[in-house]
């Protein structure tokens, strides 16, 4: 009986380290198709004219930005390809991500996949829209203004790729914290009053995160503090909403040990 136990639980682990590896082709190989085609359309140097415009905007004219390394011209646009092509990608890699915890959920649960794919999305590609059209501008324009008079400004392109890179993950997570207020809610984590009652710790929180992530200057720490505030406020309102509609039995001891009588609404996969 133990051996049929064991074997039914190593063949249980198998599959699943199957599904996982079909779902990461899958995305790997999304990914990779969308980057075939930015490479041959706009192709990459291209790609990499418009994501160094900001820092090119505050330069002196005539300056551009130089490459220190041998293969480092051939790099840099590789990686800005890439970069575009995980981007657009990225509502198919949490479907993947998604569909393989799927079956482990109860039926409500999985009904949150559509509305969670597309809110993280949306608010990624916003965060990451709002460093390149407000937070790069309006960084890279303090420090030209800031810089003395003898001293011209030649970035390395690779090292600007690195920032820009950390930058965009950086606002494209802080835009995301609506989402997780809302799950840490809807799974009941917490509610609405400890939120509340945390709101001076996420502020302080806010700040540190922002003075390690950005640049040593007060303007993108603010910049970056001040949105991710913004939006646990909006986080708390949302949650507010759904905290209203939640069944009294998810707040009902009661209730809960109800539910715990009934049967098991997982997917039976």
């Amino acid at each position: 009986m133990t051996d049929a136990s064991d074997a039914s639980s190593q063949d249980t682990f198998i599959s699943h380290l199957i599904e996982l590896r079909n779902r990461l082709l899958k995305a790997v190989g999304v990914v990779l198709g969308i980057f075939v085609v930015l490479f041959l359309y706009p192709g990459p140097s291209a790609l990499y004219d418009v994501l160094a415009q900001p820092m090119l905007a505050s330069l002196p004219t005539g300056t551009r930005m130089i490459a220190t390394g041998v293969i480092t011209p051939f790099m840099v646009p590789l990686k800005v390809t890439l970069m575009a092509a995980f981007v657009l990608g990225l509502p198919v890699v949490l479907y993947q991500a998604w569909a393989f915890v799927a079956p482990g959920l109860y039926r409500h649960e999985q009904r949150l996949a559509l509305p969670l794919i597309i809110s993280s999305t949306f608010l990624f590609l916003l965060g990451m829209a709002f460093c390149y059209f407000v937070v790069f501008h309006t960084v890279f324009s303090f420090i030209a203004n800031f810089a003395p008079d003898s001293i011209t400004p030649a970035p390395d392109i690779e090292a600007y790729v690195s920032f820009v890179m950390t930058m965009f993950i950086a606002f494209g997570v802080t835009f995301e914290v609506p989402v997780a207020v809302i799950l840490l809610v809807k799974t009941g984590v917490v509610n609405v009053k400890k939120l509340r009652e945390i709101r001076g710790y996420v502020i302080v929180c806010a700040f540190v995160l922002a003075a390690i992530v950005t640049p040593p200057d007060v303007l993108s720490q603010v910049l970056l503090a001040a949105p991710l505030c913004l939006l646990y406020e909006v986080g708390i309102l949302a949650a507010v909403f759904i905290e209203k509609r939640q069944p009294r039995d998810d707040a009902d001891p009661a209730g809960q040990a109800l539910a715990a009588t009934q049967p098991d609404d997982r997917d039976p996969q």
